[in-house]
């Protein structure tokens, strides 16, 4: 029972630390492209992605779906037409 209760703590530090490293890694990014001059475009794309998180989780809860593709499969889907679009 120890084992399984030390490997799911490193586990969850894996995941953890993981998150985090995403995390600086895009402030960076963002931070990046602010000091080059393109901090509009940035808000903008943040602006517009939170918009179609809040139309995506409206829809889920007015179609009461419980299961499914999940708004990171959502998101990706949608982030891939746009960029297909192009």
């Amino acid at each position: 029972m120890e084992t399984y209760l030390t490997f799911m703590l490193i586990r969850f530090g894996l995941i953890a630390g993981g998150l985090v490293v995403l995390g600086l890694i895009a402030f960076g990014v963002a931070l990046a492209l602010k000091r080059r001059g393109h901090g509009d475009r940035v808000r903008d794309g943040v602006a517009k992605a939170a918009r179609f998180a809040g139309r995506a989780l409206d829809d889920r809860r007015s179609t009461g779906a419980r299961r499914g593709g999940g708004l990171g499969s959502t998101l990706a889907r949608e982030a891939l037409r746009r960029v297909d679009r192009r």
